[in-house]
């Protein structure tokens, strides 16, 4: 799987941006999209992931209301997730990640095996400042 970012930029304080991420290549064992963030000096952290059959979303308690993330859109050969974030606050500064999981299953003999691979995109960095 290959992903994609943009939308990442500088906006004020109470401001909005909407990062988008197109993920291609084996999208259809796409289980989850999403986004993290890291901001200098602290962890990477989860700011909303969204299932891919049936649009499961969860947000951090930092972004709830503030920040929405829209079912997968989906075609043939791409899969894209976008997050809108609105009212954004300085404390949203940071690098944010897409990432997409991948999910499979295999039989060994009688055992159903699953394997889960995760991937990232190479970051897109947002700059909130009033």
């Amino acid at each position: 799987v290959q992903l994609v970012e943009s939308g990442g930029g500088w906006v004020q304080t109470g401001g909005s941006l909407r990062l988008s991420c197109t993920a291609s290549e084996n999208t259809s064992s796409i289980h989850m999209m999403g986004w993290y963030r890291q901001a200098p000096g602290n962890q990477r952290e989860l700011v909303a992931i969204i299932t891919s059959a049936d649009n499961n979303a969860d947000y951090a308690n930092s972004v709830e209301g503030r920040f929405t993330i829209p079912p997968i859109s989906k075609d043939s050969a791409k899969h894209t997730v976008y997050l809108q974030m609105d009212s954004l606050k300085r404390e949203d500064t940071a690098v944010y990640f897409c990432d997409a999981l991948t999910r499979t299953f295999r039989f060994e003999g009688t055992h159903r095996r699953r394997d889960d691979y995760e991937y990232w995109g190479q970051g897109t960095q947002v700059t909130v400042s009033s």
